[in-house]
């Protein structure tokens, strides 16, 4: 539920005046973990009110309004380039369109817990297919040791050993696919929008405001408008929007710029934590042993696929 900030975008949002001061990022760090730990259960809110594909179309319309206030607040403009905006269309639908609208369709027959654990196993889909697409990126025994762990922890948060019994197939699968489109586009991105010199800011908000525009036209396409309007569920679908999309992505744009992106990933470890929590208390999800066993099996391959080896030193003559 991330972007990416390439080196080359920091660097072209470096403040020329000195920074304001602003919030602990230990707290906004906190933040952006409640705010995503809890976007899956709105997720599960909106759809019990409204079409998967609506769902997804009213999250990316409050999520580019927050962008867009941001935007004009620091007075920053879109992109330009057609070629810039032809790769934004394709980031736009592997990182947002696609993924959220398989995460809401998935939570129609899973249990938000369980989306929020297979949320997690992005980084090892990430590690596996950086080893393809990345040559830079060279596996290690400790990352592909992590690798193994990770897929070993999604079979026991999925109960293999009973055959998978009272798992919903299809909301499992789409779940993990919408998690493995994620580092798909973050893959894209390095490979396509490094260096293009415009802010991370204004590329986000182009790239959500390009999503919107791909969710508008599949949702009038293949659902009805609703007979009527479902408070809760539009609460909880705006709150997924202005929260958990652009509040978020300005969150995680912030920690990243201060405290550089490998510390700001790690949210990544505390969102299924919350999503179980919330589930299991606020929405009444049965929680079996094997689903928290699991994830923290999970997360911990998915830990140990981030491990970088230290650069060698160079020898004293």
């Amino acid at each position: 539920m991330s972007t990416v900030t390439t080196p080359a975008d920091r660097a072209a949002t470096a403040p020329s005046a000195p920074p304001r001061r602003r919030l602990d990022w230990r707290l906004r760090f906190a933040a952006l973990s409640l705010i995503w730990g809890f976007s899956f259960l709105l997720i599960k809110v909106g759809t019990e009110g409204y079409a998967p594909f609506q769902v997804t179309l009213g999250r990316l319309v409050f999520g580019t309004a927050v962008l867009a206030a941001a935007m004009a607040v620091r007075r920053e403009r879109l992109p330009r380039g057609a070629r810039t905006w032809g790769h934004l269309a394709i980031a736009a639908f592997l990182l947002n369109a696609l993924p959220f609208s398989l995460f809401a369709y998935a939570e129609l027959t899973i249990p938000s817990t369980l989306a929020g654990i297979c949320n997690a196993t992005s980084p090892l889909w990430g590690m596996a297919l950086s080893l393809v697409a990345l040559s830079e990126d060279r596996p290690t025994r400790v990352r592909v040791a992590g690798l193994g762990l990770g897929f070993l922890g999604v079979l026991t948060v999925l109960g293999a050993w009973q055959g998978f019994h009272g798992l919903d197939a299809t909301g499992t699968a789409l779940a993990l696919l919408a998690s493995l489109s994620y580092p798909i586009g973050w893959i894209y991105v390095r490979r396509t929008l490094a260096g293009t010199g415009h802010s991370h800011l204004s590329m986000t908000g182009a790239q959500l405001l390009l999503a919107t525009v791909q969710l508008a036209v599949v949702t009038s396409l293949f659902t009805t408008l609703p007979t009527r309007v479902s408070v809760v569920p539009l609460l909880a679908i705006a709150a997924l929007g202005a929260l958990g999309t652009g509040l978020a992505m300005l969150l995680q744009y912030g920690l990243v710029a201060e405290v550089g992106p490998t510390t700001a990933q790690m949210v990544t470890y505390f969102v299924p934590v919350i999503a179980t929590a919330a589930g299991v208390v606020l929405l009444g999800e049965a929680l079996a042993w094997s689903t928290p066993v699991g994830a923290v099996i999970v997360l911990t391959g998915a830990a140990l696929t981030q491990v970088r080896p230290k650069p060698r030193q160079p020898s004293q003559p």
